[in-house]
């Protein structure tokens, strides 16, 4: 077995088992389903209609998630671009990853990943899309990516250029006007028709794709009809405000300076952005469904696992910020995430497990019938997906990480963020994943209607998430709620400890023993 970083490790004796799912028959690899993970970046779930949000955001997204089976306490391993993907295609935490921020990627640490496992079952593989993680372009059959500033290949259409052109003059920021080239310009609406010739070209194999998306993230941005579909007008309040900043603590008050720094007129403009990023949303529900109908036409859709789902949240105006940066909130921690496909149950209600980004890959892994590689921490969520029995225990309770470590950066510390580079010189540009919002570890542990949320230092925070979901009172230090409080520290170190990287597994002698659908706390 080897290690990405380190091809020289060989381990000892492991217990192996093969998943291989009787929905799709027994041997022969083209019996096994097409495999489409399309990923929104920074989409925050309870703007979906299903979700309870009196706006009909994304109404296909929604109908699609009834026919198979949909989660709604599903959460990302940390809510980050880098980390998360590559949690999502190692398998892994990021404290097991070793990429615990955008600028560790290369450092990432497994044995194998989903492109690995789908290429040794015999699927041919695509990236369409964004990638920033550890994938590239050697490993992948077709690669074809688009990022926040367009296309990155040379084959693109004249509307393509132009739109590529007019995304670069955005400084990943926003535009408050609609966009211009209208949606054919549009990089998801590009995408669908470079996804659909790919799978034209594509032989009898079947065939992984990730198909991922690079909105609704900044630079928000959105053509007629889509940015005239949501007016501030029509927007509902959110829970919190600006005002809420100083209850959140000063890293939240230094990210909401910097934003203020490094996009002019910020604050004015914020309900604007909060219209512009419903418009996204919508745009890009109408490629979805069109991706759909193009499967639907070729005659593949039904032998075709869709997996939707977005890497992390986004503020949309929750204490007055946009993106993400700082802390563990609901809004840019849960995910959206939803199976259909053959072998998959449908229901109108959301599955009450707590899943993550991790049990992406293990799940994979048992629908093509592979093994699930050692090292591996996410568990299948394949016999869930069945509508088969499985753990409640199991399934309980969820863990997400986030930090670079070290200690805390604060106000003592001065603030040059232009000189760090978080703040553009031109008072453009503000990345918001910088020295001051990323410092120190945290964890959250989410169960039942409760969330701890625990830090380096000791700090603790207790949310009542259904009298609370802008996590405003905490109830960490109130007596009354200790007996929940000290259950859900006990829950969270179950999780550190089970979590802990098995990597490398004993040389010698030791067996290495497994639950057959990676659970951690089943036998």
């Amino acid at each position: 077995m080897k290690v990405r970083h380190n091809k020289k490790f060989v381990f000892g004796v492991i217990t192996s088992f093969s998943a291989v799912s009787s929905a799709f028959g027994q041997g022969q690899q083209s019996d096994y389903p097409n495999i489409i993970i399309i990923m929104a970046d920074q989409l925050r779930a309870d703007l979906m209609k299903r979700e309870g949000y009196p706006l009909n955001t994304m109404p296909f997204a929604d109908e699609l998630a009834k026919k198979g089976t949909w989660f709604d306490k599903a959460y990302t391993a940390a809510p980050a671009s880098g980390p998360a993907r590559v949690s999502m295609l190692t398998g892994r935490f990021p404290s097991a990853t070793h990429v615990r921020s955008n600028h560790n990627i290369r450092d990432a640490f497994y044995t194998k990943d989903l492109f690995d496992v789908a290429k040794e079952q015999g699927y041919i593989t695509a990236l369409i899309g964004k990638n920033h993680s550890h994938l590239s372009a050697d490993r992948v059959d077709y690669w074809s990516p688009y990022d926040h500033n367009g296309q990155s290949t040379k084959n693109k259409s004249e509307i393509g250029k132009e739109f590529d052109k007019y995304l670069g003059t955005l400084d990943m920021y926003a535009n408050m006007e609609p966009s211009p080239y209208g949606v054919e310009g549009q990089l998801p609406y590009r995408m669908v028709d470079d996804a659909s010739k790919w799978i034209d070209s594509v032989s009898t194999k079947p065939f992984l794709m990730w198909f991922s998306i690079a909105e609704p993230h900044n630079p928000y941005q959105t053509c007629e009809p889509y940015y005239s579909m949501f007016p501030p007008g029509i927007l509902p309040e959110m829970g919190s405000s600006a005002k809420d900043l100083k209850t959140k603590g000063e890293e939240y008050e230094l990210l909401a300076e910097m934003m203020e720094q490094g996009h002019v007129g910020y604050q004015k403009n914020l309900q604007q952005l909060r219209s512009i990023y419903h418009g996204m949303m919508r745009m890009i529900d109408d490629q979805l469904k069109r991706f759909v109908e193009e499967l639907k036409k070729k005659g593949i859709y039904d032998n075709t696992i869709i997996l939707f789902i977005a890497d992390h949240g986004d503020y949309v105006g929750e204490y007055g910020l946009m993106k993400k940066g700082v802390g563990l909130d609901d809004a840019i921690a849960r995910i959206p995430m939803q199976w259909t496909g053959p072998g998959i149950k449908g229901s109108a209600n959301a599955h009450d497990a707590h899943v993550s980004i991790i049990d992406i890959f293990p799940t994979i892994c048992e629908i093509i019938g592979a093994d699930i590689p050692v090292g591996v921490q996410g568990r299948s969520l394949w016999p869930l997906l069945q509508g088969k029995e499985y753990p409640k225990k199991e399934f309980e309770s969820i863990m997400v990480q986030d930090g670079y470590g070290g200690m805390y950066y604060t106000k003592a510390d001065g603030a040059d963020y232009k000189e760090e580079g978080a703040v553009g010189k031109k008072g453009l540009f503000f990345d918001e994943l910088n020295t001051w919002t990323q410092s120190g570890t945290m964890r959250i542990l989410r169960k039942d209607k409760w969330k701890l949320v625990y830090d380096m230092d000791g700090n603790g925070q207790l949310y009542n998430m259904k009298d609370d979901p802008s996590e405003l009172n905490n109830l960490f230090l109130n007596n009354t709620y200790s007996a929940v409080k000290n259950e859900m520290i006990e829950n969270l170190l179950r999780w550190d400890i089970a979590t802990q990287d098995p990597l490398p597994i004993p040389r010698h002698r030791y067996r290495f023993k497994r639950n057959k659908h990676n659970y951690l706390f089943t036998k």
